[in-house]
């Protein structure tokens, strides 16, 4: 009797065409279809599904030896709490013409000068409502309120974080202000401190508690109860800045 022995190049050449995964997939909900970005990871133990705070769009990601199928009823498994978190979610503004942005936490409206060179500045609206006043064309308009925002927040935070470090003697080593989404500010073992600029769309007692968490950073290097102490001290909202940033942090980034 002859034998028949598998042929390992048949093999190999079956496993390196398994079925690549689409780019996304599309849960019909009974309303509009939800578009879930797949993102494979060979490094991930489970799959998991998450919503950026950027705004690009639910991610289903899929572990090492996953599939399209498995992903798919991975993603229906919990639709109903990803509905539920698009429709709390804050609608995105881009920065223009009559947009409404909470400066420092009040809000104002976004107004083109119809100047085309300038800077922008505070205002008011013809009927005396608080005003972002800016000038340039119309596409330019974005990008000139989200520096301008950045200027603020890095003055604000600046100011808010030296006067906190003199009370408790300690010594910044340098302040930068970036576009972070997972967290609002750091500090890192050499003294430097990073912030979000949306800080500055919050109530500046919310800034000012951020400021103070991280430069109390500077002698604590933990979350002890020392350091929660310390942070009180510095900024005695703390309790009350931390709940608000909890219910409407995320609404800051829907801005820009």
């Amino acid at each position: 009797m002859q034998l028949i022995r598998p042929d390992h190049r048949l093999i190999m050449f079956s496993r390196s065409r398994k079925k690549a995964l689409p780019d996304h997939l599309e849960i019909d909900t009974g309303a509009a279809p939800v578009r879930i970005r797949l993102k494979a990871n060979p490094r991930a133990q489970r799959y998991l599904l998450r919503l950026p705070a950027d705004q690009s769009g639910p991610v289903l990601t899929v572990p090492k030896g996953g599939n399209l199928a498995r992903a798919e009823h991975f993603a229906r498994q919990h639709i109903d709490w990803l509905v539920e978190r698009l429709q709390d979610r804050p609608d995105h503004i881009a920065f223009r013409a009559g947009d409404k942005v909470p400066l420092r936490g009040e809000e104002h409206i976004i107004v083109p000068t119809g100047k085309l060179r300038g800077l922008v500045s505070t205002g008011q609206t013809a009927d005396g409502l608080p005003a972002l006043l800016v000038p340039g064309a119309d596409d330019h308009m974005p990008r000139k309120v989200t520096a301008w925002l950045k200027e603020q927040a890095r003055a604000d935070l600046t100011r808010c974080a030296e006067e906190h470090a003199r009370t408790i003697g300690a010594k910044i080593a340098a302040i930068s202000v970036r576009d972070t989404r997972s967290r609002w500010g750091s500090c890192a073992s050499n003294g430097r401190l990073s912030f979000s600029w949306r800080l500055v769309l919050a109530p500046p007692d919310i800034l000012d508690y951020v400021a103070a968490h991280e430069v109390a950073h500077l002698k604590e290097m933990n979350h002890s109860a020392r350091f929660w102490r310390l942070c009180e001290q510095l900024a005695p909202q703390t309790p009350s800045a931390r709940q608000w940033l909890k219910d409407n942090g995320r609404h800051l980034h829907g801005f820009g």
